[in-house]
């Protein structure tokens, strides 16, 4: 199939940076609107713990499971087989999909067959063939009819191969090797608080595109105009009489014609009619973008604006306070790998039911369904890398793979309207070292995408006093009697808030430190006149236990945090929203705790098996006072 692009001149455009850029140009972007064949279902696997497919007894480099290997009985040995005995669900992980693999970290080979030809998959007159991944955690290599197309090593972001020149008709062979082994240089590291699902655990799909095809395209508003970019790449001569994109949003009366210049382009246009993106009002216009190869994408987006404004958060132009939740990307039902639109609509439905109108997806870059389903159903987003805890964070290796993260996001999200900030990371302290990684992250954000607001989730400077210092003029003594500390004060001042537009802290006063009934008396000090969002707070709930609202993981003790919390949130400076943690509980390996946790990490506000705890009515009577207010006023 390659015979029919070796004929002309090859030539890849590589886009620059732009004003807000599309990044460097080469695969195309918005798979899922091409041409598709899906992949999904049954794949036949192998479980390698031991690289036996990988490197042979002479520790040489081999790529075995790869091959088109068949034991036909008669001649040569052949020690592995694909059968459909031994096989997992693609998109899924393999931890919840078979017991035996509910700890596993290590390699799994999968394999699809499918057909090509008859449906027109031919890849004549220069027709493109991607081979195209949601996401597969962690490590993924590829292989087509026994050819090695590639590898991808970022597991929560879209990734694709041109397989052009490895299909053909009639029979093909997909080989992947997914391999989830945790490494101190990666990202996230070693060491974190959610489960390491392995696998194909997003979609899998064959897509087509022209020779020369659009490999990125953004538009958004801004002031009185809405703004637009567009890049291409391919195969095909240079300075082409037909280099221009089309751009067109026919509710708007728009229709631009972008003349390119070395693969590139940008236009504006007055924003007349344009009825602006909301929560209450999630407006979405049809855009379709025409490639000077005949390539055509049809998308829905929103328009908006986001800023900040001293200690408040604008959206289109007025105050807005996030009422928000964080959500892993879980199962609403039984634990396992959140996948596709089904499993997001009752997680997101949650969301909207206990009167949210925003969510913070923590603590990577959550699925394409969940992030589209979101902005139709009018909740703001707050999207995160797995920049987390601890990593190796003077390795220039691990800050191109974090970046590599941001890139996949915001190249994948860019034209969705709801996603409100962008955050590079989740508690890693400030230590000199970490303070120059995140903000060469944050700077690598604010070029990338300016239109956003830059946050992280961030910890709080504590202060202490002695019990019975009398630091606030009066007699103070510890309830029990003995000597220690009290905390009077959060301060917030960790150098990333410096170029932060949303200062995020996490505070667990009540829970890891400290007690609910003594939130009230903690004054919070910002070094920045910029907005403050609890990013999370929260406590260790087992549904359906009971007792007194001194007693750890009964549902009187979340109730006990949460009150105290909320009560407390109303006072602080330049309070801009919040997203407790959790909306629902999670898998960890941290969390062993027989009988209560049982591998959960409890914070959820609802069960693992969906049942509602007592502190989801709280939050939700919370909110809806909060809505109330706000429509009154």
């Amino acid at each position: 199939m390659r015979s029919a692009l070796s004929s002309s001149v090859r030539w890849w455009v590589h886009a620059v940076l732009l004003v807000c850029c599309l990044g460097a140009a080469g695969q195309p972007t918005d798979m899922w609107l091409r041409r598709t064949l899906p992949l999904n279902g049954d794949w036949p696997v192998i479980v390698d713990p031991i690289d036996h497919g990988s490197v042979d007894y002479r520790s040489r480099r081999r790529d075995l499971f790869a091959a088109d290997t068949r034991d036909d009985g008669r001649y040569g040995l052949v020690e592995f087989s694909w059968d459909d005995e031994h096989t997992l669900a693609v998109p899924g992980d393999w931890n919840s999909q078979d017991e035996r693999l509910f700890f596993y970290e290590g390699a799994v080979w999968y394999r699809k067959v499918f057909e090509l030809g008859e449906s027109g998959w031919s890849g004549d007159d220069g027709e493109r063939l991607w081979l195209c991944f949601g996401g597969a955690n962690r490590l993924t290599t590829v292989w087509v009819n026994g050819e090695k197309v590639g590898e991808n090593g970022v597991g929560f972001t879209p990734f694709s191969f041109d397989v052009t020149g490895a299909v053909r008709e009639g029979e093909n062979m997909v080989v992947a090797r997914v391999d989830n082994r945790r490494a101190f240089e990666a990202v996230p590291g070693e060491i974190y608080d959610w489960w390491n699902y392995g696998g194909l655990t997003r979609d899998v799909w064959l897509a087509t595109s022209p020779g020369v095809y659009v490999s990125g395209w953004r538009l958004w508003l801004d002031g009185g105009v809405i703004r637009g970019e567009v890049a291409v790449a391919g195969d095909g001569p240079p300075g082409d009489a037909d280099a221009v994109v089309e751009v067109l949003v026919d509710e708007l009366g728009i229709a631009e014609r972008v003349e390119l210049v070395g693969g590139r382009g940008s236009f504006s246009v007055p924003a007349v009619g344009v009825e602006r993106w909301s929560p209450e009002r999630p407006r979405l216009y049809e855009v379709r973008v025409v490639g000077p190869g005949g390539d055509v994408l049809v998308d829905r987006m929103g328009f908006r604006e986001i800023e900040t404004e001293g200690g408040r958060v604008l959206l289109n132009g007025e105050p807005v306070v996030l009422r928000g939740v964080s959500i892993h990307e879980e199962a609403p039902f039984g634990g396992g790998r959140s996948v596709g639109e089904a499993d997001a609509r009752v997680l997101l439905g949650w969301a909207k039911e206990l009167g949210c109108n925003f969510v913070r997806l923590a603590h990577y870059t959550h699925n394409e369904h969940t992030v589209r389903l979101a902005e139709e159903l009018g909740l703001m987003v707050w999207a995160e890398i797995p920049v987390y805890w601890i990593l190796d964070f003077e390795n220039p290796a691990t800050l191109a793979e974090a970046k590599a993260h941001l890139d996949g996001m915001i190249d994948r999200d860019r034209n969705r309207s709801n996603i409100v900030i962008w955050s590079i990371g989740n508690e890693t302290g400030d230590a000199p070292e970490v303070t120059r990684f995140r903000r060469r992250l944050g700077e690598h954000v604010k070029r990338r995408d300016p239109t956003r607001l830059l946050s992280a989730a961030m910890f709080a400077r504590q202060v202490r006093e002695p019990w019975g210092a009398g630091g606030d003029g009066g007699a103070i003594a510890k309830r029990d009697g003995s000597a220690g500390e009290r905390l009077v004060k959060l301060v917030v001042d960790d150098p990333f808030g410096e170029i932060a537009d949303v200062l995020a802290i996490n505070s667990y006063i009540g829970w890891y430190h400290d007690r609910p009934d003594e939130i009230a008396g903690v004054g919070v000090e910002l070094a920045w006149d910029k907005p403050l969002m609890l990013s999370e707070f929260g406590a260790g709930v087992k549904q359906g236990r009971r007792g007194s609202a001194d007693e750890r993981w009964t549902e009187e003790y979340g109730l006990s945090v949460y009150g105290h919390t909320l009560r407390w949130a109303e006072s602080l400076p330049n309070f801009a929203g919040m997203s407790p943690w959790t909306l629902h509980d999670f898998r960890s390996p941290r969390r062993p705790r027989y009988g209560v946790q049982d591998w959960y990490n409890r914070k959820g506000l609802i069960s693992e098996t969906g049942e509602k705890k007592l502190v989801y009515g709280l939050l939700a009577g919370w909110y809806g006072e909060m809505i109330d207010t706000n429509n009154n006023e």
